[in-house]
C-alpha cells in the first residue's frame, strides 16, 4: 500500500511539473562578457579607420549592456549609437535596410516618430544560429554606412562566439 501511496505522489508531481513548465520560456541572450567583446571589436575596427565612435550593446530585451565613447567622440554619439541598437534590435533587421524602407514607403516613413528609434545605418542585430540575442549601434564615423561596417566587422570577428552560444 505504502509503494502504491508514493508512486501515486510521486506520478502526480512529476505531471504537475510537466504542466507548469510548459508556461516557462527559454531563450537565448547576449552575456555581459561577449557584449564587451563585440563593443570593443567595433571600437578597434573603427579606430583603424580613424573614426571616433561610441558603441553600445543591448540585450534580447533592448537593455544595454555595454556603452563606451571614444576619446574625442562627440557627445551625441552616445545616444545615436544607443538608439541605432534599439532600432536594430526591435526592427529585428540593419538600420541601414529601416531607413531605405522609411524613405521608399511614405507610411513607413512614420517610423522616424516612434520613441528610441533612430533612422541612420550604424545598427545591426545580433544574432546566435537564428535567435536574436541582442543587437550592437555605432555612431560617430563620417557616415552611417561607415558606422554599420564597423559594426558587421564586430559581428565578423567574434563569430565562433556568437555561433557557439
Amino acid at each position: 500500500m505504502k509503494l502504491i501511496i508514493t508512486s501515486t505522489l510521486l506520478l502526480g508531481s512529476l505531471l504537475s511539473f510537466s504542466c507548469a513548465a510548459s508556461g516557462v520560456l527559454t531563450e537565448k541572450n547576449l552575456s555581459l562578457e561577449l557584449a564587451d567583446k563585440l563593443a570593443q571589436s567595433a571600437l578597434q575596427a573603427c579606430r583603424a579607420r580613424h573614426y571616433n565612435v561610441s558603441v553600445t550593446v543591448v540585450d534580447r530585451a533592448g537593455i544595454p549592456l555595454v556603452i563606451k565613447r571614444m576619446d574625442n567622440a562627440g557627445p551625441h554619439t552616445l545616444e545615436a549609437s544607443r538608439m541605432k541598437a534599439f532600432t536594430a534590435l526591435t526592427t529585428k533587421t540593419a538600420t541601414e535596410n529601416v531607413m531605405k524602407n522609411s524613405q521608399a514607403n511614405a507610411t513607413a516613413a512614420n517610423l522616424r516618430d516612434l520613441p528610441g528609434f533612430l533612422l541612420l545605418a550604424g545598427g545591426v542585430p545580433v544574432k546566435s544560429a537564428d535567435a536574436l540575442i541582442g543587437a550592437i549601434g555605432v555612431g560617430g564615423a563620417p557616415g552611417g554606412d561607415l558606422d554599420q561596417q564597423c559594426a558587421l566587422d564586430a559581428l565578423k570577428n567574434n563569430a565562433a562566439s556568437l555561433n557557439g552560444g
